[in-house]
């Protein structure tokens, strides 16, 4: 599978001589944030590490070649080209067909795994949804970071998600979550849920120590980091919910089930919140490829 990736130059120099790399997933810039915003975001996001002295790896499959790190032309495609939506499942059919596709959190994990890299951030990782236990609707986030061993920065999970049921899987698929400052796994665009967490670290070193263990153990999973969006730039909760009890209301109302609720649910939260909900999202998302910045680093330290 390697041999079938393309690095940039920059992103396999800097494995080579054991330099900090962090992943950064595609989907968000082709399908979460508007245009032109979108492409502004994907630079910032790249900047933010190369700064702190690590090498952004940002991924996507373009005219069928899984690319990892992209140079200024490729960061433009995933953001004003229509790419598909590509997981793990969607990526021999890119593959075979020449075609492009923006990855998601599953997606990027494989191939950045596949690569050789060890971290990656995003904003929120995909879980269990509501009423999945009729529709069986369930993000293959959760069973790749099952088989993939990548330490995955995220603000948790989506309050529309089924929370409960989302830690009930990762336990399930052996995946370690550990919070970052907190026993209390927090729900993206707020720092907490209403679910505890088994184990905390406090510093990038100690997640370091964790995957160093987790290799030495034989174990291949992922591991999730929980990292809380800073409390000066989190929803209000007060907003949070009133928006989220009317767009849930709405959904209702208008007879939308299954798979089309939570697409739905997402942009009318963007709709009702008059951006609010964007600007938290960009606001974590710019936290966690920082502290993703700092694990990669601490990591490299450790070589």
């Amino acid at each position: 599978m390697k041999s079938s990736l393309r690095l940039s130059d920059e992103v396999a120099t800097a494995l080579a001589a054991g330099r900090p790399v962090v992943a950064l997933e595609s989907t968000i810039i082709s399908h979460g944030l508007p245009r032109p915003r979108n492409h502004a975001a994907a630079l910032e996001f790249e900047s933010i590490l190369r700064e702190a002295g690590v090498t952004p790896a940002t991924i996507a499959v373009l005219d069928g070649v899984p690319r990892i790190g992209l140079d200024a032309e490729g960061v433009r495609r995933i953001a004003d080209e229509d790419l598909a939506k590509a997981s793990v499942r969607d990526l021999p059919i890119l593959a075979a067909r020449g075609a492009s596709g923006a990855t998601t959190v599953a997606a990027t994990a494989h191939l950045a795994a596949k690569a050789g890299i060890r971290v990656f951030a995003t904003g929120g990782l995909g879980g269990v949804h509501r009423g999945a236990s009729e529709t069986f609707d369930e993000s293959a986030d959760l069973s790749t970071l099952a088989v993939t061993p990548i330490t995955v920065v995220s603000a948790g999970v989506k309050s529309v998600l089924d929370i409960a049921a989302t830690l009930e899987r990762l336990e399930t698929y052996s995946v370690p979550v550990v919070g970052l400052g907190t026993t209390v796994f927090p729900s993206f665009w707020l720092r907490e849920s209403a679910y505890t967490l088994d184990w905390a670290v406090d510093t990038a070193e100690q997640v370091a120590d964790v995957m160093a263990a987790h290799d030495a153990l034989g174990h291949t999973q992922g591991i999730v980091v929980a990292n809380p969006i800073p409390a000066d730039q989190a929803w209000q909760r007060e907003e949070h919910d009133r928006v989220l009890a009317t767009a849930f209301a709405e959904a209702e109302a208008q007879g939308i089930r299954g798979k089309a609720v939570t697409p739905f649910l997402l942009g009318r939260i963007v709709e009702l919140s008059e951006g609010r909900s964007l600007e938290v999202n960009l606001d974590l998302a710019r936290n966690n490829v920082r502290v993703a910045g700092r694990i990669a680093a601490a990591w490299s330290a450790r070589a």
